[in-house]
């Protein structure tokens, strides 16, 4: 039996996660999941794909989402009181464009000095209607895609070992940025199989493997790039059909509820993997 042994989510897009042991899952993730995305001067989403220190500023918001507060080395906190009634702004990610509310020029100016470049902090509005795509569709926030990203323990002990046969060192979860992980599955990757599962007062549905990017080369603790791992290694064994490789499944919210580190994650339908 597989149990929850990590729960994390990320208010602002692209900056560092926030663990909790219990967390309610909306049907847009775990609440005020990715709820904030910093933008460019263009309304383009910025990612540590282009801008790695992103992974060192650390948020903190309150349980209803009126305040956010943010941290940066070597510099005084961003605080700001959130608005759903400022200006809407078209803001664009992964070549979709979607609402956003604008936080304000205090907001932009403090992360566009912390950044280095133009950025305004957007929020999603009320009326956000996205449904995403996979097996199971569903909704999120900012997210990439589907609203839940699941991934394992047994998973990354296989990587491990594969990177210590190269001479690397092992890498922590956090180059991944799960939002559950599960560990009790003695196979490797059993999250690619998991179609509906029980979690907690929660359901989810499996929509699709998790592609790859290169923001798994970024050191989250010190918001550097640090070489071709874990996507080099990863390329050997888990390559997809489009030439990207896959680490993680990502599942849409059937039924909201509470959930909890130590939950049991019950698979009552299984699949076959798409790789």
């Amino acid at each position: 039996m597989a149990e929850i042994t990590q729960l994390v989510y990320y208010p602002v897009k692209g900056c560092a996660g926030v663990t909790v042991d219990s967390g309610f899952l909306t049907s847009a993730g775990l609440r005020h999941d990715r709820s904030f995305m910093i933008t460019d001067a263009h309304g383009g989403f910025r990612s540590q794909r282009n801008t790695p220190r992103m992974a060192v500023l650390t948020p903190e918001i309150d349980e209803k989402g009126t305040r956010l507060t943010l941290h940066a080395p070597g510099t005084e906190p961003l605080v700001v009181a959130t608005t759903d009634r400022g200006r809407r702004e078209v803001v664009e990610l992964h070549k979709a464009n979607y609402l956003g509310v604008d936080q304000g020029d205090r907001a932009a100016e403090w992360l566009s000095e912390v950044l280095g470049g133009p950025c305004r902090l957007v929020r999603v509005p009320t009326e956000h209607d996205r449904v995403t795509d996979g097996l199971t569709p569903g909704t999120s926030a900012y997210a990439d895609s589907c609203p839940v990203l699941v991934t394992s323990q047994s998973s990354l002990d296989e990587l491990n070992e594969r990177l210590a046969a190269r001479g690397h060192p092992a890498l922590p979860m956090d180059r991944f940025r799960p939002n559950i992980v599960v560990r009790g599955w003695e196979r490797p990757h059993t999250e690619d199989l998991a179609r509906s599962v029980t979690a907690g007062a929660a359901e989810l549905g499996y929509a699709k493997i998790a592609k790859r990017c290169a923001v798994t080369t970024v050191e989250q603790s010190s918001g550097r790039k640090d070489g071709p791992e874990p996507l080099r290694t990863l390329a050997e064994y888990r390559r997809t059909d489009r030439n990207g490789v896959a680490f993680g499944s990502k599942f849409a919210v059937t039924r909201p509820g509470r959930i909890s580190v130590g939950d049991s994650f019950r698979v009552a339908d299984w699949g076959e993997s798409e790789l």
